[in-house]
């Protein structure tokens, strides 16, 4: 592969060339040549010469769903790698939430094998307990040593207290990084909003916001208490952006994210019981969002993901009690991000491309000569409507489709192969 990317503006915060407008020539997959001046450019070259184009490190989502194995009709690893590389994602760390459930070295591994040489590098999450359900720990050292990058039950609390505990220590043996859904069941039984003023008004059952601060509240002890490694997913109240921004005050190996839809909708969303948009950790209110945004903006949230849930008719298009909780969003997250955060590009970049991976443990790419391209091209002004022909995954469980938003992606780069729009 030999592409020419002219006149692009570098956002990069580790590069050299960041904020600087520059032409990046990539030859086998390797950063050739970075210049402002015009060079030499071999034959048979793909030339890129868009106006206004940016390029950053490819970005990196901590929360997908890919449905594989075991519900392949909604999803699939290779749809959903083309879902993530069309959302200008180069990487994307799959949650466990499957049949059977990734606990295991031989789902760790079947993930690998399934997306060897994609465009987009997927890292398996183990479950932190077998068949994800809260009594027994899984083959966590296993599955590390298969390539799984961190432990979660996804979407399934562990609630027995002591059992979290010792996973938290047993991780600490390979510095395993534990990745925690918060929700007390026992607070959010059967909810299915936020409890609030739209729920009451809509007259459905709704699921406090206590349901999840309390969880994290009880997961903080006990990070603290075994100096464990903890990654808070899909963050919602602003009472849980405080108990978390406390614990990095204190020094606890905590780190959090949120959801982008989290940050561009609030519950009056549901009025019209539209169950696109009937997600777990529920909609919350708009006092919620601006506390996320200044978590965000003050480094208490360290990275922005998906939670990308594919979900086919059968499951959403049905009374809004029955519905299942998800929505897909891979395509539609960086713009909503940038429509909605109030973060500066450098900021938002980070919360994409670099924080996610250093999470993880994982190399950070650069955008400087002799370093493997793997590399995100967006336009970060331009203003475009999200139809379902944008759509790549098999599922189309979204609430955004005929929605106009701020932040295009125009392709990525990985792995020696390029996809351009």
């Amino acid at each position: 592969m030999q592409l020419l990317i002219k006149s692009v503006k570098v956002i990069d915060p580790s590069s050299p060339h960041n904020g600087k407008t520059v032409s990046i020539l990539i030859e086998d997959g390797i950063i050739k040549q970075v210049s402002s001046s015009k060079f030499q450019v071999p034959s048979n070259t793909n030339v890129i010469d868009v106006g206004g184009l940016h390029i950053s490190p490819g970005f990196f989502d901590m929360q997908v769903n890919f449905r594989d194995p075991g519900y392949e009709y909604k999803e699939d690893l290779l749809s959903g790698c083309a879902s993530a590389s069309a959302g200008g994602f180069t990487g994307v760390a799959v949650m466990p939430g499957t049949h059977p459930p990734i606990h295991t070295k031989s789902e760790v591994e079947y993930v690998k094998r399934k997306t060897s040489g994609n465009i987009v590098d997927a890292f398996a999450i183990g479950a932190i307990t077998q068949n994800t359900d809260g009594k027994e720990l899984s083959e966590m050292y296993d599955m590390h040593t298969a390539g799984a990058i961190a432990f979660s039950d996804d979407k399934k609390p562990v609630s027995d207290a002591g059992l979290f505990m010792r996973s938290l220590l047993y991780a600490k043996n390979f510095n395993g990084l534990l990745m925690a859904h918060c929700d007390e069941k026992t607070i959010s039984l059967h909810g299915h909003m936020n409890e609030g003023k739209t729920s009451t008004s809509l007259g459905l059952k709704g699921i406090p916001a206590l349901a999840e601060e309390v969880m994290v509240a009880r997961n903080i002890f006990l990070c603290e208490y075994t100096s464990g490694k903890m990654h808070f997913q899909s963050i919602s109240t602003a009472r849980s952006v405080e108990l978390i921004r406390v614990a990095k005050k204190k020094g606890l190996k905590v780190t959090a994210s949120v959801n982008a839809h989290h940050l561009a909708l609030d519950d009056s969303a549901l009025k019209n019981f539209d169950t696109d948009s009937k997600v777990n950790p529920p909609l919350r209110t708009t006092s919620d969002i601006d506390a996320l945004k200044k978590g965000l903006a003050d480094g208490t949230i360290d990275a922005i993901t998906s939670d990308h849930i594919p979900e086919d008719e059968e499951n959403k298009k049905v009374e809004f009690d029955y519905a299942a909780f998800g929505m897909i969003g891979l395509e539609t997250c960086f713009a909503l991000a940038n429509t909605y955060s109030n973060l500066k590009l450098n900021d938002l970049i980070k919360k994409f491309a670099i924080r996610p991976r250093e999470i993880f443990g994982l190399p950070v790419p650069k955008i400087k000569e002799k370093e493997k391209a793997n590399l995100t091209l967006f336009l970060p002004n331009k203003e475009w409507k999200f139809e379902e022909k944008d759509i790549h995954s098999k599922s189309k469980n979204t609430p955004f489709i005929g929605k106009k938003m701020k932040g295009k992606i125009m392709g990525v780069v990985n792995n020696g192969k390029s996809k351009i729009a």
